[in-house]
């Protein structure tokens, strides 16, 4: 099977700086987090406004579909339950 993103929820978890979120491989369930870090380098408000997860929940919005292409790329490499995106795996795109 190949891994999906049926559902668009995703999470701001602020104690580790990243946005989590579920693919799924069949049956499956494969989490992902990525990090903040990752997400400010891709970043195009020069002046965020609301609250911390208000901003990196709405870049995650706007990355979406590169953020689920990197998934994707991290998982095919090796499946485990639970992986966390950093900038290094967006610089290879």
């Amino acid at each position: 099977m190949s891994l999906t993103f049926p559902n668009p929820s995703r999470d701001f978890q602020e104690s580790r700086n990243v946005i989590g979120f579920t693919g799924y491989d069949g049956m499956f369930e494969v989490r992902f987090f990525v990090e903040v870090d990752a997400l400010a380098r891709f970043e195009t408000n020069s002046n965020p406004s609301g609250t911390v997860e208000a901003r990196w929940l709405r870049t995650f919005d706007a990355l979406r579909a590169s953020i689920l292409d990197v998934a994707r790329e991290a998982y095919a490499k090796g499946r485990r339950p639970t992986y966390t995106l950093t900038a290094a795996d967006f610089r290879k795109k």
